[in-house]
């Protein structure tokens, strides 16, 4: 059985316009072996290349309203996040979902993933607001496996180190035996795609193995299996950042939601890279 070792690699926050080729390529320098894995977190990657959306700009549909007033506390707060075995400090904070913000927020869910995905309790379609401030959300990358090869390739021009990139998002994967599925659009092949809500609730009912979803790969061929269990090892390593959801990350810094700001964000020890080795077999 294949084992693994992981180090999690400190940098400065990747704010929007961020080199981060050059980042990783100096991060990596002298800690990366030829052979090695290096796990890139999909939320930086999209906050430094700006694929950011601030929802206090955007005006919410009848439809967003009525999301963030009675499906989200009522749907999520009473039912299924009962279902889901959501614990009482998340239930409670959906039961008193906020009106407006979260108006706004399920608009950007409606607007750039679809219904199925807006209907979630969080990271819809990818959409995240963590690790960002104000009321600033990132969105999914489109070309996921042409910036996995570009890194790839910069790390090998720079440091001259053959190593298998992988882009992985916190969003989960479910499995069951052989079979993996994920409400997360756009995932590699071998893990199937569909049903938004229904994905996320069957999974999480029947308590199936969930680990960090691989959204592209470049360097060494990988099945479906050993994406997973990389992708998986690189988040142990690498741990929330400044919180699990936008309530964590807001209530580390003693704010309202919408009221982190960039400085604090520069404050905390920041982990977009993971470098993941295998060790000899057992």
């Amino acid at each position: 059985m294949t084992r693994y070792y992981a180090l999690a690699l400190i940098t400065r926050y990747w704010k929007p316009g961020t080199d981060y080729n050059k980042e990783i390529a100096n991060t990596l320098d002298g800690k990366v072996s030829d052979g090695d894995f290096v796990v890139i977190s999909e939320k930086a990657l999209s906050t430094a290349k700006n694929y950011i959306v601030d929802e206090n700009l955007v005006k919410p549909s009848l439809t967003a309203k009525f999301i963030a007033a009675f499906w989200m506390p009522i749907a999520w707060g009473v039912f299924l996040g009962v279902v889901c075995h959501f614990g009482q400090r998340l239930l409670h904070r959906l039961r008193r979902y906020p009106h407006e913000t979260g108006s706004c927020h399920k608009q950007v869910a409606l607007q750039y993933a679809s219904l199925p995905q807006a209907l979630m309790f969080g990271s819809e379609g990818g959409i995240d607001g963590s690790n960002l401030p104000y009321s600033l959300v990132s969105l999914p990358l489109t070309n996921a496996f042409e910036v996995a090869e570009t890194i790839r390739s910069r790390i090998f021009e720079n440091i001259g180190k053959a190593v298998t990139v992988l882009i992985v998002d916190t969003d989960k994967t479910y499995s069951f035996r052989n079979f993996h599925f994920t409400p997360r659009p756009k995932p590699i092949s071998g893990i199937y795609s569909s049903g938004g809500i229904v994905a996320y609730v069957v999974g999480r009912a029947f308590k199936l193995r969930k680990r960090p979803t691989p959204l592209a790969f470049a360097g060494t061929r990988l099945d479906t299996e050993t994406a997973l269990t990389i992708s998986n090892v690189s988040d142990r390593a690498r741990g929330p950042g400044s919180g699990a959801t936008v309530w964590d990350m807001a209530a580390r810094f003693k704010v309202p939601v919408t009221g982190v700001s960039w400085e604090m964000l520069d404050l905390i020890k920041h982990k977009p890279i993971v470098i993941v080795r295998r060790r000899a077999h057992l």
